[in-house]
């Protein structure tokens, strides 16, 4: 049976692409998409919070006092966790949080989920989207021609700067070329309009 990937409505003069079964057309497996899509989220996690311990805060080699007679606590530190600028009880150190997933794995969740968006009618051929200047109204007009002013996800074989700009304003939009396809972006996209030639491209790299 073969699969295509249909236009956006009547605005757009694209014709429906015929695509690949094997990208198009694969089962959706939910554990691989849940683990593509975490893996990629955990990976985003910067990892730079950090805090200083009792080792790590300047001072403090003194003893504050003598051990006995002078009617405060015994203290061996001022920079214990319990004073006032003293380090932090279990404090928090930077932390590498990347996880590994293989190209077979990411690459069958991709198809995975491109299948899905079929199935779902939520994938449409688009190749009127750059506007003739960077202005914010024009996509914002293209996009609701084609009924799709909420998250919608436009892909195209390379960002064209006149569209990645204007469409910078559009809080619910996002524009990215084959090569850096988001699959959380992808999932929570409510519409995703792909070029012909971004079609053909992503077929070659997922096949």
């Amino acid at each position: 049976m073969s699969l295509s990937i249909p236009s956006i409505g009547e605005f757009d003069q694209a014709q429906a692409v015929e695509v690949s079964d094997k990208v198009f057309g694969a089962d959706y497996n939910e554990g691989l998409v849940h683990q593509l899509v975490t893996t990629v989220m955990t990976n985003n996690r910067a990892g730079t919070r950090a805090q200083k311990n009792r080792a790590a805060v300047n001072g403090g080699g003194k003893k504050p006092w003598r051990q006995k007679g002078t009617g405060h606590a015994r203290a061996g530190t001022s920079r214990g966790p319990i004073w006032r600028s003293g380090g932090v009880t279990f404090a928090a150190q930077p932390k590498d949080y990347n996880l590994k997933l293989n190209k077979k794995m990411y690459r069958a969740g991709m198809r995975s989920i491109l299948s899905e968006l079929l199935r779902q009618e939520r994938i449409f051929i688009s190749e009127d989207m750059v506007p003739e200047q960077a202005k914010t109204k024009l996509v914002a007009e293209k996009l609701k021609q084609r009924d799709a002013l909420g998250r919608t996800l436009i892909i195209s074989e390379q960002v064209d700067d006149t569209l990645k700009i204007a469409s910078k304003n559009l809080r619910k939009v996002t524009v990215t070329s084959v090569d850096s396809i988001d699959p959380v972006v992808l999932v929570k996209s409510d519409k995703v309009l792909v070029s012909g030639s971004a079609v053909k491209n992503i077929e070659v790299w997922l096949t």
